[in-house]
């Protein structure tokens, strides 16, 4: 029997001379949508809108061979989720309720450091002050074509419910009626309200606009297909949406102290996810390049989802060799993975080096999956360098803060005088004089 083929990983190096343009070309990836497919997104919104829950029917008969007579029989009810969580072994029983209480536990922390209602009064009395108050109706998409999460339902899920969301709309692709019982079981264990099995661009557009059965919700959450993403973005101002989510990323930092095999396996963890995953290794070590090489070589053939990982890291990953660790956390910063494992001995002695990432996972022993699944912090991630400027999905995202004013008759003597100088200033009369009628000393005449 011959020998698996060599996994074709680019290799890289800062010292040569091309070192820019290689990088360049690793961390490329067009985030624009096929023009196909934004233009049937387009024309499955505007159907839903207009005719709605008959609309839904046929895409859901046509995309997800589900054909069925209404929309009652795409409606999961909290009995389905009871039979669903009945069902499920005694371990996954366990496993589910763990990894919802350490979630739960993560984003009740969240809430208290920045999620609560404050306010103040100044010298004169006047009251400042910001309000907290939760989305009225929120919509989370699971998806469910090619695997089924519910690792994504409890992670969309449990921060809303953390926020105080009173009702959590759950949509579902189901293809050929098939229901993934470990999804509907989060579902039971999360509180999700409702929830339908539906999917792809129509079900975000039933989520958006409502229908005769669907409620409009207020925001949007969870990744998708490409459709689901164009869909999302399309709809963004209707409502509210969480991100638009590219392909999955993992960044590790390495300084050769972790088993070479435990980090190929890390590499793996993101390529198994589709061909556009990005697996990146980042080590001032040559000699530990090689071995992880070679353990991604060995370790592949024994993969289920060998295909898809090889593309994966033969299409998008790459072993960098830099020329130290302060090195390779630049480049890190440059990236703004989303996945970041600081697989070294003294991961915090580099932490404070790394600016940009969704999560960055702290030494050997934590590996990627355990945030995917039960660490407690949000696997919903920004991707595509947008860590830069955005952070994890969190109990933040099903709020919205309202600030508090109330000026004293004391307070309305000074702040009227400096908001009318600053009024007449640009030129808005009104205001001015709306700020000057509550002076006790009246000014002259209007300017």
């Amino acid at each position: 029997m011959s020998a698996p083929a060599r996994v074709n990983l680019r290799r890289l190096a800062t010292t040569q001379p091309d070192f820019e343009a290689a990088f360049r070309a690793v961390q490329h990836w067009s985030a624009e949508t096929d023009d196909a497919i934004e233009g049937r997104v387009a024309e499955i919104l505007a159907d839903v809108r207009q005719r709605g829950d008959a609309a839904v029917l046929e895409y859901t008969a046509r995309f997800d061979a589900l054909p069925v007579g209404s929309m009652g029989e795409l409606e999961l009810t909290q009995a389905d989720f009871a039979a669903a969580f009945a069902a499920i072994t005694p371990a996954q029983r366990d496993a589910l309720q763990q990894a919802t209480r350490r979630i739960r536990s993560y984003h009740e922390r969240q809430l208290d450091a920045c999620g609560r209602s404050w306010s103040y009064r100044d010298e004169d009395g006047t009251l400042l002050g910001q309000k907290v108050t939760p989305l009225d109706r929120v919509g989370i998409y699971v998806p469910g074509g090619k695997a089924a999460y519910p690792s994504s339902l409890l992670m969309n899920a449990v921060p809303a419910h953390v926020a105080g969301v009173p009702e959590i709309v759950m949509v579902v692709p189901t293809p050929k009626g098939e229901r993934n019982t470990l999804v509907l079981a989060a579902a039971h264990v999360a509180g999700v309200t409702r929830a339908f099995t539906i999917g792809g661009a129509q079900a975000v557009a039933a989520l958006a606009y409502g229908t005769a059965t669907v409620p409009q919700v207020d925001k949007i959450t969870g990744p998708g297909n490409a459709y689901v993403a164009s869909a999302k973005k399309r709809v963004f101002g209707t409502v509210g949406i969480d991100m638009i989510a590219g392909p999955s990323e993992i960044l590790v930092l390495a300084d050769g102290s972790t088993p070479a095999d435990w980090v190929a396996m890390d590499l793996f963890s993101q390529a198994e996810h589709d061909e556009l995953a990005q697996s990146i290794l980042l080590c001032p070590d040559a000699a530990y390049l090689d071995a992880v090489q070679a353990e991604i070589n060995r370790l592949l053939p024994g993969m289920p989802r060998a295909a898809i990982i090889r593309a994966s890291l033969e299409g998008r990953g790459a072993l960098i060799h830099t020329r130290s660790m302060e090195e390779a956390c630049e480049i890190s910063n440059r990236i703004a993975p989303e996945h970041l494992e600081v697989s070294s001995n003294e991961p915090h002695r580099w932490e404070p080096l790394l600016r940009h990432a969704g999560a960055i996972f702290l030494g050997a022993y934590t590996s990627e999956s355990l945030g995917d699944y039960c660490a407690g912090p949000n696997h919903v991630l920004p991707t595509s360098g947008t860590a830069r400027f955005s952070s994890p999905l969190g109990v933040y995202d099903f709020q919205k803060r309202s600030s508090l004013i109330e000026v004293s008759e004391q307070g309305a003597q000074t702040l009227g005088v400096i908001a009318a100088e600053l009024a007449y200033g640009e030129g808005l009369q009104a205001h001015a004089q709306a700020a000057e009628m509550r002076l006790a000393k009246k000014p002259r005449a209007a300017r």
